[in-house]
């Protein structure tokens, strides 16, 4: 054999990964316990009992962190923005009017989605840094009739939380709508409640809240819109790996779609079963306890959050760099010096440190707010690092008794599993 393409120079991993691993406590991915990484390093056959086993597991502990009796709980092999498209690609078809709750880069990634099945996106834009007005959404609904809504439950990108989700998503259903929500950033960090709000489809992925590996994202469709819309289907969805009917054939059928990604099967069930271990509602306690500590040790240095209170998201905290320091030689600096890597945004001079899974444990807070504040300080920024440092400390140590008693409250619906 004559080689026409010859024997490429590969420098191998070790070479080219840092020795000292970095603390990662950007907007994702996230850290990952031992066991979801020992389980991600295990290859099975994706057919057979074993994964029969895996796969009846992880739709019941999926039904229990999206707060759901569906039986349309399955996984995708790819980002949470796959799992995105298979829940638009199959619930809205050719023609359908589709509202689009938008504020921000990934609710519009949803509207694009929308127009990209040949539906007809309504693109309802939200101001800058503010969740969405309730009032807006129904006076949209009165207005034009809908076949159904999409919208973030937390916006990546800027920050921002839509708090009345809840309530949006129960008008929308008022008026004959699908409801549609990205969770990716958010679900089990936050209470979410598909059936008790009237969602139809929740899209999650596996390195965000839920802590486990990249490349494996898991959705969840009501009984109502599978009914109406998966099964009623008569002509093919444009996406053959997204087809849900397809799909349903390895997650209930057991029977075979494609060559499912077993070792990120394995890790989603290691990190769902940790979430089960938790519990939700003690989850829930520690991702607010966490993010407002580290919200109120970024006060404390001197610096301004990104999104007011009543918008913010606490899943991932947007900052603003000072007018005289760059945002990228902060993370720089971040990374190099101290080895705990955040992240920038899309086109703006801010940072975003995550509060997602095992990035909400209190040894990380410390080793990044210290992070942070020295290497503003390198940057040019004029900081109290030891204030900082001493208000985390503070709030960490209040007893649970003082969290918000409006987040104990909704704490109180959460469904544990027997």
């Amino acid at each position: 054999m004559i080689e026409t393409v010859g024997v490429p120079h590969v420098v191998p991993l070790e070479i080219i990964l840092p020795d000292e691993p970095l603390l990662m406590m950007g907007a994702g991915p996230v850290p990952i316990p031992p066991r979801v990484a020992a389980a991600n390093s295990i290859v099975i056959n994706h057919l057979g009992e074993t994964m029969n086993k895996v796969i009846e597991q992880i739709k019941e502990m999926g039904r229990y962190v999206f707060q759901t009796t569906s039986s349309h709980v399955m996984g995708v092999g790819g980002p949470g923005s796959a799992a995105m498209e298979m829940a638009i690609s199959n619930l809205v078809h050719p023609d359908d009017r589709v509202l689009c709750i938008c504020n921000g880069y990934f609710s519009h990634r949803m509207a694009e989605m929308v127009s990209r099945v040949r539906g007809e996106p309504v693109v309802l834009q939200v101001a800058n840094n503010e969740q969405a007005d309730v009032e807006a959404v129904e006076k949209a609904l009165r207005t034009t009739k809908f076949d159904a809504i999409t919208l973030v439950q937390g916006e990546t990108s800027n920050t921002v939380c839509n708090r009345d989700l809840d309530r949006i998503a129960r008008l929308a259903k008022e008026h004959g709508c699908l409801v549609i929500v990205d969770a990716v950033c958010t679900l089990s960090t936050m209470p979410l409640e598909m059936d008790q709000w009237g969602i139809d489809a929740v899209i999650t992925g596996g390195q965000k809240g839920l802590s486990s590996i990249p490349g494996v994202s898991l959705l969840a469709f009501s009984d109502k819109a599978w009914n109406e819309k998966v099964t009623a289907r008569t002509e093919m969805p444009f996406h053959w790996c997204l087809d849900a009917q397809l799909a349903d054939k390895f997650w209930n059928q057991k029977s075979y779609h494609y060559t499912a990604p077993v070792s990120g099967l394995l890790a989603l069930h290691e990190a769902l079963r940790l979430v089960c271990v938790e519990t939700l509602p003690n989850r829930f306690y520690r991702h607010l306890h966490c993010s407002e500590a580290l919200q109120a040790g970024i006060e404390a240095l001197g610096l301004q959050l990104l999104v007011p209170k009543q918008h913010r998201l606490n899943s991932v905290i947007g900052i603003v760099t000072p007018s005289q320091v760059s945002a990228d030689v902060v993370r720089t600096h971040m990374s190099r010096v101290h080895r705990v890597e955040i992240s920038g945004a899309f086109g703006l001079n801010i940072l975003r440190i995550g509060q997602m899974g095992e990035q909400s444990r209190a040894h990380n807070l410390f080793r990044t707010l210290h992070a942070l504040g020295a290497s503003m300080q390198t940057a040019g920024a004029d900081l109290d690092l030891p204030a900082g440092m001493a208000e985390l400390e503070r709030f960490l140590s209040q007893p649970r008794s003082n969290s918000s008693s409006m987040t104990r409250a909704m704490l109180c619906d959460t469904v544990i599993p027997a």
